[in-house]
């Protein structure tokens, strides 16, 4: 009982702990993730090969495998503090609603105007921009959490802004939209007919409702055909798992002032940020030996790059203009259906985390979306957040392990990512809500079409 009384519902960190560096998890793996290749001639993408789209400090950050710590600039650290540290909460309501013994944390990164843990790395990429002297960047988004940190970040530098926004999510959340255009953004959907690139993907695919892989290839032209402008990503890249990782620290940290060590890390999976953020340093101390963690990966069964994808090289974009990575994928072709975790909807996974998968240090399940709003829906009415479709697949799994200890009567301690806020995601709701929400799981057949259009890669 005394335990319960000495850990607060909410543990915060003071300003000076927001951690000053972020950790790169690749200088303590042993099997480093792939090298990114050149469509071209298959050889490993140079610093001068991806300088036409990546701002120059992001790409040394993206070909850096050995470097274990980074500095965070100061001017990044000024404007963490905006809403950084964010709160790591026990979960002592939604542990009495489902009776069960473990204990349930939660690292909540939705306490900002973009509504999640998007906005960590946005932030250092627009400032990174703005030191290099550019005029602006482009990029994707899927549910417009990513364009809406990105929009917000570039504000502050007062860099332009270019969103290109999955088309089914641009008529979905048009709410989302108007929050980056009033950052100053301009948000095309895509699918468009403004690139070459979308012009083709709308005549191979007509009435095609989008993908991330698509909105990529389009914000990759326009970066690469507009003087002064540079790509930036949200997810699976290296860089940004490594910006992401003050998630993990900070919730470490949390964790260590009360002497807790997690027994499961939970996240949602879609390209890999928040996910490989969350974990990176418990990863880290796993790798070297340290303490050990079951960690689970949570995928839409619409798209389930991980437990049905292949670990091959493949194209990031759905255009094929991006280098080639290597990484759990469902082949760079492959349109997911029109779910509602709209920033899960990408074909592939990190790189780091495809590694660490294939090297069997952390496990994936997929889940359905009508499960998953059942579990948002449960967590909302008993923890007062109404979370977002992507974090809720965390939400999900971390509700089944601590049902499954309610059985044994084990007193696992579960950490997941509840990774941001659903306010613009209620059509969504709505169609949970009015029981019209169905799942849909790709066939095997449907799979097997896209891998066959998989890149042939001999190494």
């Amino acid at each position: 009982m005394s335990e319960e009384k000495k850990i607060p519902y909410k543990i915060y960190l003071s300003e000076d702990e927001i951690p000053r560096q972020w950790y790169n998890v690749r200088a303590d793996m042993k099997n480093k993730p792939a090298p990114l290749l050149n469509p071209g001639t298959l050889k490993p993408m140079t610093f001068d090969e991806l300088r036409p789209v990546f701002c120059d400090e992001l790409v040394k950050q993206e070909l850096d495998d050995t470097t274990p710590y980074i500095d965070i600039p100061e001017e990044i650290m000024d404007f963490y503090k905006m809403y950084r540290p964010s709160p790591l909460v026990r979960a002592y309501f939604l542990e009495k609603a489902l009776g069960t013994p473990a204990k349930i944390y939660y690292k909540f990164e939705g306490n900002n105007t973009s509504g999640s843990h998007k906005l960590n790395s946005a932030i250092v990429q627009a400032y990174y921009a703005k030191k290099q002297g550019l005029k602006g960047v482009t990029t994707e988004t899927g549910a417009g959490q990513w364009g809406t940190a990105l929009s917000m970040a570039s504000a502050y530098f007062g860099i332009d802004c270019k969103v290109y926004m999955v088309k089914v999510s641009y008529e979905q959340k048009p709410f989302r939209r108007e929050v980056m255009r009033t950052y100053g953004a301009s948000v095309t959907p895509s699918p468009s007919m403004e690139t070459e690139i979308g012009r083709k993907i709308n005549a191979d695919h007509p009435g095609t409702t989008g993908s991330l892989g698509c909105a990529i290839s389009e914000a990759v032209e326009v970066a690469t055909h507009t003087e002064g402008y540079r790509y930036v990503l949200g997810s699976v890249l290296n860089q940004v798992l490594l910006h992401q990782t003050v998630i993990g620290l900070e919730a470490k940290a949390a964790l260590d002032k009360y002497d807790i060590t997690p027994d499961v890390i939970i996240g949602c999976a879609g390209g890999g940020s928040n996910l490989g953020g969350l974990i990176s340093p418990f990863m880290g101390e796993k790798l070297r030996g340290e303490k050990d963690y079951q960690i689970i990966a949570v995928e839409p069964a619409s798209c389930p790059s991980f437990t049905r994808g292949k670990y091959a090289y493949d194209f990031c974009d759905t255009g094929m203009v991006c280098p080639l990575a290597k990484m759990y994928t469902l082949g760079s072709n492959f349109i997911p259906s029109a779910n509602h975790a709209g920033g899960l909807r990408y074909h592939g996974m990190s790189p780091i985390l495809s590694q660490l998968y294939d090297d069997g240090l952390m496990e994936a399940r997929s889940v359905e979306q009508t499960s998953v709003f059942e579990a948002a829906q449960q967590f909302a009415r008993v923890e007062g957040i109404l979370p977002a479709p992507e974090s809720s697949h965390a939400i999900r799994v971390a509700i089944d392990e601590a049902l499954k200890c309610k059985e044994t009567g084990e007193e696992k301690t579960i950490l997941f990512g509840l990774t941001g806020t659903g306010y613009f995601d209620m059509v969504a709701y709505q169609k949970f809500n009015d029981g019209v929400m169905t799942d849909y799981i790709p066939t095997d057949e449907e799979l097997q079409k896209s891998f066959d259009a998989l890149p042939k890669v001999d190494l």
